[in-house]
C-alpha cells in the first residue's frame, strides 16, 4: 500500500513526515522565483513510497502560457536534482481561478539574460 501524505491529512494529525518536510523546505526556496511573477506554489502531496510528488501552480500561472515549462523544467528539475528519493514530481495549474483575475495578478517578467 502506497504511502500519500497531503497538506489536509498532516493538519488533521499534527504529524510530519522528514521527506515531507524536506519537500516543504526545498519549495519555500523555490516559491519567491514563483511569487515574482504573480504566481504561487502549492504542495499537494507526497508519495514517499513511490517517490512522486505533485505541487499546484496558483496565480497568474493559470494564465501563462509556458507554465508546463516552469513545472517541468525548472520546479521538477530541483526538486528531482536535491531529493534522491524523488522519482516524479507531477503537477498543473490552479484552475479555479478565472482567466481575468489570474491574468490581473502579474504577466510573468521572464527576461532572459545573456552572458557575454
Amino acid at each position: 500500500m502506497s504511502q500519500s501524505i497531503t497538506e489536509e491529512a498532516i493538519s488533521n494529525s499534527g504529524e510530519s513526515s522528514q521527506k515531507y518536510r524536506d519537500v516543504e523546505r526545498l519549495l519555500e526556496m523555490i516559491r519567491p522565483a514563483v511569487q515574482s511573477d504573480g504566481g504561487d506554489l502549492a504542495l499537494v502531496s507526497v508519495d514517499e513510497e513511490n517517490g512522486v510528488v505533485e505541487v499546484k501552480l496558483q496565480g497568474s500561472c493559470s494564465s501563462c502560457a509556458i507554465s508546463s515549462v516552469t513545472l517541468a523544467s525548472g520546479i521538477e528539475r530541483i526538486i528531482k536534482g536535491r531529493l534522491a528519493w524523488v522519482t516524479e514530481v507531477k503537477g498543473g495549474v490552479d484552475e479555479e481561478i478565472d482567466f481575468e483575475s489570474s491574468f490581473a495578478m502579474g504577466r510573468g517578467g521572464y527576461v532572459p539574460r545573456f552572458i557575454d
